[in-house]
């Protein structure tokens, strides 16, 4: 039976997963992790709950070593301030026993409480793009040590009309990095964007793009606002 210790984490990664009570990686984390680790581009196919964050997230910090760096290394985009949150706070479970800094920023909160905290220096920066690119474009925060750059459902992020913030920072990011991608569904517009930024990328499916995932119970709650919601 395949297990975590096929992948020959780190101590401190190994302990993280044993507090959380992990034991057996998905499909998904099972295919990407030696690719990612690697070092080469990779466009995942892979549905909300199948464990595409950690998939991502445990090859990525296994080659992070510590550094004094002030600037972010790993960028994460993801389309919507809840994922912000969803991400930092799995990073932050993984990375229990590492000496990591983990910043989430988002959009709807006031910007000059995260300026303060992207100067307090971070490795990981987990971001919507839009609140990523004010951050950049008002001199709090720069994009030239990035090594990595994670986008996490890109599918909705073109379906929420971030396509040009997408664009104008990848053109900012350091040339040379890796680029990985995950997306429920391939559309001619995650095809663009692969086309324009990605090098000779793997590409991963463990399902046909825009399969539901069938353990999965779909409901829907209306609420007012973002507070409502996550009180919710």
């Amino acid at each position: 039976m395949y297990s975590f210790e096929n992948f020959r984490l780190s101590k401190q990664l190994n302990n993280a997963l044993a507090e959380l009570e992990f034991d057996k990686p998905t499909p998904i984390q099972a295919e990407s992790f030696p690719v990612i680790l690697s070092g080469k581009d990779v466009v995942g196919i892979a549905q909300t709950g199948t464990g595409k964050t950690m998939a991502y997230l445990l090859p990525v910090l296994n080659e992070l070593k510590f550094s004094k760096q002030w600037n972010p290394r790993v960028l994460i985009l993801v389309p919507t301030r809840e994922l912000v949150q969803q991400v930092a706070e799995q990073t932050r479970a993984l990375t229990t026993y590492m000496n990591v800094r983990i910043t989430g920023v988002y959009g709807g909160v006031n910007i000059n409480t995260q300026k303060l905290a992207v100067a307090q220096g971070t490795d990981i920066l987990i971001a919507t793009p839009g609140r990523l690119y004010d951050l950049v474009m008002c001199g709090a925060l720069q994009l030239n040590g990035i090594q990595k750059l994670v986008i996490d459902e890109v599918d909705v992020m073109l379906d929420l009309g971030f396509r040009i913030q997408l664009t104008n920072i990848m053109e900012l990011l350091p040339v040379r990095r890796q680029n990985i991608m995950f997306s429920a569904t391939m559309t001619e517009e995650v095809d663009a964007l692969i086309d324009d930024f990605f090098v000779v990328p793997t590409r991963i499916a463990i399902a046909l793009s825009g399969t539901p995932l069938e353990n999965i119970q779909q409901q829907c709650y209306e609420v007012k606002n973002f507070y409502t919601k996550v009180n919710l």
